[in-house]
């Protein structure tokens, strides 16, 4: 899933001296050389990449610097992986791809996104990397998390400082594992960007072409800062204004959670005589509210597998990002409402999964990726993640009028950057610049808000925005998720990369029929 976007991205201007050589000091090598010059070994990718060795890629270990501003020192991998371009007598480079997180692997990523770029794939090599810390890269491996302990009676403050426990326990597990106190101020996304720039020198390329989604998104926008040279084609798909800190960006999307909770609830209105949830879309919410409200005194069991009020927002959070997700929301809060009565009930897939997710140490491990890079990305506190819990029990209370339902996750959730073990190596600097970038954004995506991709389009000078007024968490490429597709916005991500000019100006596609 994805969790928390990022906040601060950085600026070519902050970059440490390994990379930002003088003019003066052209003639003399760069202290980076042998990292950009390396010779690649390739062969199979591991076993476990199945659609990656059936298309033909070929994996590699590159080899960078721990720490960029020491970089004769200690070195890590990172693993990606390359399918050849199919159209070689019109190549126009290579394609690298992050699929988001923060915390997401991407080494088959994108390969997986050839479909929906349809021929624009031919014209590139195809390379997939694994982030630093993550997947088959040179990992960063923390404690294991226990076994979750059964929630009973509880309340709201009682689940807060269950919370907080879990946040803290987080960050010690990270902190007291091996050697990681030396690994973990350089889980960043400037790092990775570093990481990326290497990976494009040691594949002889003089510049790179990029598409991210989410916290991939950011990501482009900090390698366009800080290697506006080495940019051929950058198309970035649900994006964030790094000039607010995470805690903030998370905060601001209760709002929208909450309108599309209401478009969800006018939905389920309409099919009342389904899922018997009410007649009016203020009978929908008034039943959410009311499940919520049970569920923080006395957490309700479905399989087996009791859920506390948490658990349920982390749930309908989920499921509320995309319109195509309203059957199984409405479904899910049928069988919860039934469990909640006491009456048998057997839980849909959708449902069945995050009861498997809940009942494990699943849902802490996620976050274990995420905070890595979450914690590292500029300034202290960690992300701009407050330190006193008691901030967030109070923007939770504050937050309660009007976000009932979401409020209390977007306002009250505390990362375990407030106590991550180390400071982040590096600043925050903010995003200006006129490098050529095309951006989409859902209009009503209630994961990261459209106020902040336009304002990052206004930071972005030489940018074009390309909106669709859906309720989705991504725009490019849905139908491989099996969703309805944007095919004006589809059509423009392959053009660009085909070779074809940015667009004019910014411009609005047609939003796809709801055919439910």
């Amino acid at each position: 899933m994805r969790t928390t976007p990022l906040a601060a991205v950085l600026a070519a201007a902050a970059a440490v001296p390994a990379l930002a050589v003088p003019a003066s000091a052209a003639s003399r090598p760069s202290p980076t050389a042998r990292f950009q010059h390396q010779r690649l070994v390739w062969g199979p990718c591991s076993p476990g990449q199945q659609e990656l060795n059936e298309a033909g890629a070929q994996c590699a270990r590159v080899t960078v610097p721990l720490d960029y501003a020491a970089p004769g020192g200690r070195t890590i991998q990172i693993a990606v992986s390359r399918v050849p371009a199919r159209d070689k007598a019109h190549r126009r480079g290579v394609l690298l791809s992050n699929p988001g997180g923060p915390g997401g692997t991407g080494l088959d990523y994108t390969l997986s996104l050839r479909p929906a770029l349809k021929g624009a794939a031919d014209r590139y090599d195809l390379i997939g990397f694994d982030p630093r810390f993550l997947g088959e890269s040179t990992p960063i491996t923390c404690d294991p998390a226990p076994p979750p302990s059964p929630p009973g009676a509880t309340s709201p403050r009682a689940d807060f400082e269950a919370s907080v426990r879990d946040a803290r326990a987080t960050a010690e597990r990270c902190g007291a594992h091996g050697g990681n106190t030396a690994l973990l101020p350089h889980a960043s996304s400037r790092n990775v960007a570093r990481d990326m720039d290497v990976i494009r020198a040691a594949l002889g390329e003089r510049r790179l072409s990029y598409y991210g989604t989410s916290y991939g998104a950011d990501l482009g926008a900090v390698y366009a800062q800080m290697f506006p040279r080495h940019t051929d084609r950058i198309v970035i798909d649900s994006s964030t204004d790094g000039h607010s800190t995470q805690y903030e960006l998370f905060r601001q999307a209760g709002g929208p959670l909450e309108s599309g909770l209401d478009e969800w609830a006018a939905w389920t209105a309409r099919h009342s005589r389904e899922y018997r949830l009410g007649t009016t879309p203020a009978r929908v919410r008034a039943g959410v509210q009311r499940l919520l409200a049970r569920a923080e005194t006395r957490p309700i069991t479905v399989a087996g597998q009791p859920l506390n009020a948490p658990l349920l927002r982390l749930y309908f959070r989920q499921l509320v990002q995309h319109t195509e997700n309203d059957p199984a929301l409405a479904r899910s809060v049928r069988t919860l409402t039934d469990a909640a009565a006491g009456r048998p009930v057997t839980p849909d897939a959708d449902l069945a999964g995050f009861l498997r997710l809940a009942g494990s140490s699943g849902l802490a491990d996620l976050m274990v990726g995420g905070a890595l890079f979450m914690c590292g990305d500029g300034g202290w506190p960690a992300g701009g993640w407050p330190r006193d819990p008691e901030r967030y029990w109070a923007n939770m209370q504050r937050g309660r009028a009007d976000q009932p339902v979401f409020g209390p996750l977007v306002n009250g959730m505390i990362a375990p950057c407030a106590f991550w073990p180390v400071a982040p190596r590096e600043p925050a600097v903010r995003i200006g610049n006129a490098v050529p970038v095309l951006m989409l954004q859902a209009r009503r995506d209630n994961n990261v808000p459209y106020p902040g991709a336009v304002a990052l389009h206004r930071k972005l000078a030489g940018s074009r925005l390309v909106t669709v007024d859906i309720r989705s968490h991504g725009v490019f490429g849905r139908g491989l998720e099996g969703k309805r597709p944007v095919p004006c916005a589809d059509r423009a991500v392959a053009a660009y990369l085909s070779g074809g000019p940015l667009p004019h100006r910014d411009s609005t596609c047609p939003a796809p029929r709801d055919s439910r």
